[in-house]
């Protein structure tokens, strides 16, 4: 059986959220690597942007913040400089900001620290894999890849069991929110002024506001200060604290990408070793375990792009980008680049080196919990390996309708257990 891959005219317009809505347009990448690397496009939702999509380029500009800037946003949409600081997360601030913010909480992400939490992890899978192998027919998204990164994040957060479901829906809501099947109020059908101060112009930015004051509320009552989100409260060193929106922002932030990211990997994994021979053997020899990861997440790129604005007029690729200029990576496209990677529409277990750059590598800005999801992906798939010996398609898989999160939201497999 050969891999699943989506097909597209080569034309795309990668500004519309339909254009995603059956698998990333991977025709129109290639095409505009092959023909223009530095692509103008017009977009109904507000001001044009260029479109950077060779890994060369991208690996270089990623890391030159002075002229490619996260302030005013990561994504296309346009908004107000008011709109900005009110959703703004240390993603998009530069500089002294964003270290600030990222240095309180590094260290608990630090490979390190991570390691530690292998035996959790491999404790959390047990349970969720025979669960849904044991039903031999199941979506692997909803019974597999949404539960492990649900219940760590809980564990890491010291969130009550019973609230995960409801923070990972609304989690949805805000990084999915084009996608009819995670919220009812969908971004580019809908008028969203009423919450355009919110994360991702979504009332459930308003709903994750009010759960995060509640539980903080909840936890000094307590007088708990374990976790992450103690450690981002502290003072600086030279006193200074976030500010109530700040930490919210935060909250959303980890709630919704520290969930998505993983588990678009694992749907993703699931989606290759059902379509492509051979996978799950080359699993089971146990000799892949130092590449596989980064492998899965490369042939993932669960983050589309991520915007920049140009701070100052510079020429790519003969094109002249003008001060204030939208500059969208599509970090999906980079991760197909045949000029990098060699089949790249292929998932090889064994790619080394792997530069792949899911995750933001070379910049500042490189994702905060890569260690993390990088060991739920290995760890999940070594103890799915040693329960079942063969894993076939059980229907079509279905995607998030959205050019910013990639996302398999249904992958229907049957294994056959050991």
């Amino acid at each position: 059986m050969t891999m699943w891959v989506p097909e597209d005219d080569g034309f795309a317009d990668l500004g519309s959220h339909d254009s995603f809505a059956k698998g990333a347009p991977y025709n129109t990448f290639a095409r505009l690597r092959r023909e223009d690397p530095c692509h103008w496009s017009e977009f109904d939702g507000g001001k044009g942007y260029w479109s950077i999509t060779r890994h060369a380029d991208i690996d270089r500009m990623i890391r030159d913040t002075e002229t490619f800037s996260s302030a005013l946003g990561i994504r296309m949409e346009d908004q107000t400089y008011e709109e900005y600081l009110a959703r703004r997360t240390f993603q998009e601030v530069d500089g002294t900001d964003h270290r600030k913010v990222r240095m309180k909480v590094a260290r608990a992400f630090s490979p390190r620290v991570v390691a530690e939490f292998e035996t959790q992890i491999r404790d959390l899978c047990g349970p969720i894999l025979d669960r849904a192998c044991e039903m031999g027919s199941f979506d692997a998204t909803r019974e597999i890849a949404r539960e492990l990164p649900m219940r760590m994040l809980g564990q890491i957060l010291g969130l009550p069991d019973e609230d995960l479901p409801w923070l990972v829906d609304k989690g949805d809501a805000l990084m999915a929110n084009s996608d009819p099947d995670f919220t009812d109020h969908v971004v580019d059908k809908l008028e969203t002024d009423a919450y355009r101060l919110m994360p991702f112009n979504s009332p459930a930015g308003a709903e994750l506001y009010d759960y995060a004051r509640d539980l903080m509320d909840r936890k000094n009552a307590a007088g708990d200060t374990s976790g992450i989100l103690h450690l981002v409260l502290q003072p600086d060193e030279t006193g200074e604290t976030i500010s109530e929106t700040e930490f919210r922002n935060f909250f959303c932030l980890l709630v919704a990408a520290g969930n998505d990211t993983t588990r678009y990997s694992i749907a993703a994994g699931m989606q290759a070793l059902a379509y492509q021979e051979g996978l799950l053997q080359q699993l089971q020899t146990g000799e892949v375990w130092d590449t596989a990861p980064d492998e899965i997440v490369r042939w993932a790129s669960p983050a589309t792009y991520f915007r920049r604005t140009a701070m100052r007029d510079v020429e790519v690729h003969g094109r002249q980008i003008r001060e204030g200029d939208k500059v969208l990576y599509w970090f999906i496209s980079a991760n197909r680049d045949e000029e990098m990677f060699s089949d790249p529409y292929r998932l090889d277990l064994t790619r080394k080196p792997n530069r792949q750059l899911a995750w933001g590598q070379g910049g500042p800005h490189v994702c905060l919990g890569m260690h993390l999801a990088r060991l739920e992906v290995r760890v999940l798939f070594e103890e799915l390996a040693k329960r079942i010996t063969h894993i076939e398609p059980a229907g079509e898989p279905a995607f998030v309708r959205s050019n910013f999160v990639n996302g398999i939201k249904r992958m229907p497999v049957s294994v056959t257990l050991r």
